[in-house]
């Protein structure tokens, strides 16, 4: 009879906060596939603006550094101003910004409303995976969370598909316009369902720590760049790697010693914590350099239109949709360590594939590749994140998601910088008059450096174990 009514409890406790997730799933999904859409357009954004890939990436780099240098100041904002407005001005500020994407008359007019974009959307995950965590019952939180990843599957499989038949069949400043009906529901359902909560006002700004963490991050993600384009020696390449340094270490100091510090890094002292979020971020690596690959190659080499290939990569939302459901099944009953090691080598058999790829791959092999990409995006990443903030004290969730959230932006623009800048590489390599099947091998080259950091991170998947969370006893 008692174990009946816990179930009963638990099962209405997840109906009880369903019109909660819904909200944040919808802010969260207007803002990755806005991310998702940028993939299949790169090649056309090239054409267009009679540019190169090298700085074209930038439109989606410097995209993920501003989500990443407002993404710690995401926990001060909502305990400041209260999680619900934050949400909110967020969605607003991503959606004006979406708005003056489509005006951009030059490469360097088109990063600069991206870097906007960025500033609006980079609150919405943390806060929203904050928001969530909290409201979910303790023993639920792993099937919780995987509802939550839905847009995360949702969008890379209307994202590349959309944008491939607006820019064939309308014009790729549409792809920034559907931003618009997508964000005025984001704005409604949140507005209605989130919770509000009472701002504490005594909260001091950690000044000091909200300049230096954007100039580490940036600094490192640039001179990442610059080597692939100039290389290590290069004296660009070495200031800005010095300056990164420099101001990364200040700004640990920093966070150290403040008491109300923008990024909670005093959770590193649990050893659960630090290696689930060194897993992550090889995992995002990994992932994240590969995704802009798989269009690139498919309309470069293979020479397919962008709705073509945004067809291609359907197989791998599917395969992460299927991932994620029986990955939080799985995660509640079992554990992370089986759920995160079969996700993790499913990716890096997939990518060793992509190694093996060349101009005249099948489309079959090619789409099965994808699709275990996509399987173990769907088994790991919102696991690891679930494992991440488990090793936490729950009174502290609100200043950790930003830490998870910021990383895995800054990971995930090290890994498209790493990856393109090395594609861009070999491609300068090639001699003037390269053949498609030369082009194809240097897209199969630049995979191994994926699969090195999923390695890494197959590897770390078989020392988890169960947090011990050390959290303040109820009196």
């Amino acid at each position: 009879m008692t174990i009946q009514s816990h179930s009963a409890q638990a099962e209405f406790s997840i109906k009880k906060i369903l019109p909660i997730l819904l909200a944040v799933a919808t802010g969260m999904f207007l803002v990755i596939l806005d991310s998702t859409v940028m993939n299949v357009a790169v090649p056309k954004l090239v054409r267009t603006f009679d540019t190169n890939l090298g700085i074209i990436q930038w439109v989606i780099t410097a995209y993920t550094l501003a989500l990443s240098a407002v993404i710690p100041l995401a926990g001060w904002f909502s305990d400041r101003f209260s999680a619900k407005r934050v949400f909110l001005a967020s969605i607003v500020l991503f959606v004006l910004a979406s708005l003056l994407c489509t005006l951009a008359q030059t490469p360097e007019q088109l990063i600069a409303f991206r870097i906007l974009q960025g500033l609006g959307g980079g609150m919405v995950a943390p806060i929203g995976i904050a928001t969530t965590f909290r409201v979910s019952p303790p023993d639920k939180r792993g099937s919780v969370m995987g509802i939550l990843g839905i847009p995360m599957l949702l969008a890379p499989i209307l994202g590349p598909v959309l944008s491939g038949w607006l820019i064939e069949y309308i014009n790729w400043h549409w792809i920034f316009l559907i931003n618009l009906p997508v964000g005025i529901f984001a704005f409604w359902m949140a507005k209605k369902y989130l919770p509000a909560s009472k701002p504490v006002h005594e909260l001091k700004l950690d000044v000091p720590g909200m300049f230096l963490a954007p100039i580490a991050f940036a600094s490192l993600v640039f001179s990442v760049h610059q080597a692939g384009d100039k290389g290590w020696s290069n004296e660009w390449t070495l200031a800005t790697l010095g300056i990164g340094v420099v101001a990364l270490l200040l700004f640990i100091w920093n966070e150290l010693k403040q008491k109300q510090p923008l990024l909670e890094l005093r959770t590193f002292r649990s050893p659960a914590f630090t290696h689930g979020i060194i897993l992550a971020w090889m995992n995002q690596i990994a992932l994240f350099g590969s995704l802009l690959l798989f269009p690139l190659y498919l309309q470069q080499v293979k020479g397919l239109s962008p709705l073509e290939a945004g067809l291609y990569v359907i197989p791998q939302a599917i395969l992460s949709t299927i991932g994620i459901n029986i990955g939080g099944k799985l995660f509640d009953k079992y554990g992370v360590r089986p759920v995160a090691f079969v996700g993790i080598t499913s990716l890096a058999c997939a990518l060793f594939a992509l190694t093996q790829i060349t101009a005249d791959t099948s489309p079959f092999y090619i789409m099965c590749s994808f699709a275990f990409v996509g399987l173990g995006q769907g088994l790991t990443m919102m696991q690891i994140n679930t494992h991440v903030l488990k090793s936490a004290p729950k009174e502290l969730v609100s200043r950790v998601t930003p830490i998870t959230a910021s990383a895995q932006q800054i990971m995930s623009s090290f890994g498209i910088t790493i990856t393109t800048a090395y594609l861009s590489r070999q491609m300068r390599d090639l001699p003037i008059q390269h053949s498609v099947e030369q082009l194809g091998r240097a897209f199969g080259h630049t995979f191994w450096i994926t699969l090195s950091f999923s390695l890494v991170a197959l590897v770390l998947s078989l020392f988890l174990r169960k947090p011990l969370v050390l959290q303040k006893k109820a009196p």
